[in-house]
């Protein structure tokens, strides 16, 4: 009944985009220029996005109220040394959350964004927006010390790429609109349009620049500032006097106030990343993530306890530091905690942005430079322009996005009289720290988990998919001593081609396949009650490691005349979780291409390389797409061995178009080994490069094409 059911939802899903796909020719095809319906979609996204952020922003409003304000609907007739458990209640839930939907939750903040847009077609899952919704909202709204900025634009994208998928756009156009949907969001929540605009281009998209893209951006970005302005209206979120910039004798402070806030963003961002590290590979290994967190939620709520104003996203305590009205001391320990906190609360498993904490400690940062320099030479400095200017560029530095830092401040300031102090400071801060981290914060986090950015994209789509992501399967497990005639009755019986001896301690010591068995079979009456399992193993056996990628895993597949690895935890590597075999990764490969369109990921470097259709996508390894040779048609991929006799794998094949067009879905079909070839058929092949080049010279010189 539930297959039934199944295929029911699917054919009416088929049957739904079959006449959305109509209805939108009709409509807009024959009335509308295709740029008038790209930007009729652009605004679309940009509504959407914008409602999403403005929700988002109230529900943190209203949570505030509730737990924080000093009113009759507050918490307060429990006490105010409530707020000292608030954030560790909000801590708790989220690690509950964590362990609940363990694979949602690390799909996290804007990095998330920018791996769906960089290689999964633009496509972020409807349940992973609505929990990046939800957990946010309760670490800021029960004072978390992050910021909504992240959590935003996920929120933004997330509902972008849905909406792409009902509009059954193409995967081109998703990628696109799920960017502008964090453009979006983010000049909704900033009030900052051409800042949501840059903030997609120099993270979301990581400086990948194009025309198309571009305007959608504008038109998303400014339509979602707009929806704002409607809700939320149109005062700036920081109230300050006039800045006084003073004469240009002065410029030099400013380029201190960019070199010591570039030294505190390096500092803060090698303190983030040792954090981070200690939680995941040192303490969750000794006590459960949900103690960590809660030991967290409750430093930062002992802290909000004395010092309320690093509680939630902290704005109002920046105004408060704008109008002087906190003394250096003060300011002092708000620096220190917000510093230490910020990092403690992420690395923990918290959920939040890190924009809004940048700018605190930019704001901190700028007054104590002010006041010191006032106070010690006697100097008679403005803190305001300080402050601006110090938040710019601890936005900048800390994210590594110096043209979106500047327009966010001067949208958010709606004050243009400090262009230049905040840009040369912006830049030096900005540019310090790229020097010493050799790069974006946003690539360098990515390159940490293996993922190979080039340009803005990511060549290597098997990245992204890892062994923990597979149902595995059954292992096929002999004990060492099993007799020989039971050993080939099992093979004979089982679909598993290789099978793999343990030890008296369930340790795996061999492997052993029908090539191994084929010599002793001649002789099996001489040898049947001589020989045991062990006597036929082959010791050298490759293991796979839960954590590992299928890039990894098909690179030994092409090395090792195997169909099939064990799996191991790293964890417990005695213990044995499963198999997973060569055919697993290629339909991987193939669902992924298929649901993400990622084959779109390497048209720029395959449509640049016209002559043999190929694509280097790590070093010594290519994707490459040929017509089917003429000796090939009518003959079935197993009938044709491929592997062994070429050592090429086919990912795919692909009906009547090149891989380079973006056609519909059905014409990609798996590797089947029954599949019997056609003439119009290509063949997408993986395998090491000098393979590549042997088996294409091979059909050339048998003129077979």
């Amino acid at each position: 009944m539930q297959k039934n059911n199944d295929h029911s939802g699917y054919i009416l899903l088929k049957n739904f985009k079959t006449f959305n796909s109509k209805l939108r020719s009709k409509i807009f095809k024959f009335t509308m220029p295709e740029y008038t319906i790209f930007s009729l979609y652009a605004i679309i996204i940009g509504i959407i996005a914008g409602l999403g952020a403005v929700l988002f922003h109230n529900s943190l409003e209203m949570l505030n109220a509730l737990f924080f304000e000093q009113t009759t609907n507050g918490l307060y007739f429990f006490g105010t040394a409530v707020v000292i458990i608030l954030p560790a209640i909000g801590m708790l839930i989220q690690s509950f959350m964590i362990k609940g939907f363990p694979k949602i939750s690390k799909r996290k903040g804007v990095s998330d964004v920018i791996k769906a847009v960089a290689f999964r077609g633009g496509h972020i899952s409807f349940r992973t927006t609505i929990f990046h919704f939800i957990a946010p909202a309760i670490c800021i709204g029960t004072g978390g010390t992050l910021g909504p900025e992240g959590p935003a634009a996920q929120i933004g994208a997330g509902m972008a790429s849905k909406i792409g998928e009902i509009l059954g756009l193409s995967a081109t156009k998703v990628r696109i609109f799920t960017a502008a949907g964090a453009a979006a969001a983010i000049s909704a929540i900033f009030n900052s349009p051409l800042g949501g605009v840059f903030f997609a281009l120099e993270i979301v998209l990581l400086n990948d620049f194009q025309t198309p893209t571009f305007s959608a951006l504008i038109l998303a970005s400014v339509t979602g500032s707009t929806v704002s302005r409607i809700f939320l209206g149109n005062d700036p979120p920081f109230i300050f006097s006039t800045p006084h910039i003073g004469n240009y004798s002065n410029f030099y402070l400013y380029i201190i106030v960019g070199l010591f806030a570039g030294i505190l963003s390096l500092l803060f961002i090698r303190y983030s990343s040792s954090v981070d590290h200690l939680f995941k590979h040192k303490i969750y290994k000794h006590i459960p993530q949900w103690v960590g967190m809660l030991i967290v939620g409750l430093l930062v709520g002992i802290s909000g306890y004395f010092y309320s104003e690093i509680f939630g996203v902290g704005y109002k305590a920046i105004n408060e530091i704008l109008a002087s009205s906190i003394t250096w001391k003060v300011v002092l320990i708000l620096l220190v905690l917000k510093f230490v906190l910020v990092p403690l609360t992420l690395g923990s498993g918290a959920f939040g942005g890190m924009f809004s904490p940048s700018l605190f400690l930019g704001a901190c940062f700028g007054y104590l430079f002010a006041y010191s320099l006032n106070y010690f030479w006697g100097l008679n400095l403005d803190p305001v322009i300080f402050i601006l200017i110090s938040m710019g560029a601890m936005l900048g530095g800390i994210n590594t996005i110096p043209i979106s830092s500047i327009l966010i401040i001067f949208e958010m300031t709606q004050n243009y009289s400090f262009i230049l102090p905040l840009m040369l400071a912006v830049i030096i801060s900005t540019t310090l720290v790229q020097i010493v981290i050799k790069g974006s914060i946003q690539v360098k986090h990515l390159e940490a988990e293996g993922y190979k950015i080039k340009a803005g994209k990511e060549l290597n789509i098997l990245k992204s998919i890892k062994v923990s992501d597979l149902k595995l399967d059954t292992i096929g497990l002999l004990d060492e001593n099993t007799p020989l005639p039971k050993l080939v009755a099992k093979i004979i019986e089982s679909p598993n081609s290789t099978f793999y001896t343990v030890d008296s301690e369930g340790k795996i010591n061999g492997a052993i396949t029908e090539s191994e068995l084929r010599p002793i079979i001649i002789d099996y009456e001489t040898l049947k009650n001589v020989i045991v399992a062990k006597d036929v193993i082959n010791p050298k056996i490759m293991t796979i490691d839960l954590s590992d990628d299928l890039d990894y895993v098909l690179k030994l597949f092409s090395k090792k005349d195997l169909d099939q690895f064990p799996v191991i935890d790293k964890e417990n590597p005695d213990k044995i979780l499963g198999a997973i075999s060569r055919q697993q990764v290629l339909k991987a490969y193939n669902h992924e291409s298929l649901k993400y369109n990622l084959a779109d990921g390497l048209s720029t470097e395959l449509k640049s390389m016209e002559q043999d259709d190929s694509a280097k996508i790590a070093k010594g390894f290519s994707i490459f797409e040929l017509k089917v040779p003429l000796q090939f048609t009518g003959k079935t991929l197993s009938e044709l061995k491929l592997r062994n006799e070429y050592k090429v794998e086919v990912l795919m094949i692909k009906k009547s178009h090149s891989i380079l067009d973006d056609n519909e879905e059905e014409s990609i079909l798996t590797p089947d080994p029954g599949y019997v070839l056609q003439r119009e058929d290509l063949l997408v092949l993986f395998g090491q490069d000098d393979k590549i080049a042997d088996f294409v010279k091979v059909c050339k010189d048998k003129r077979t094409f």
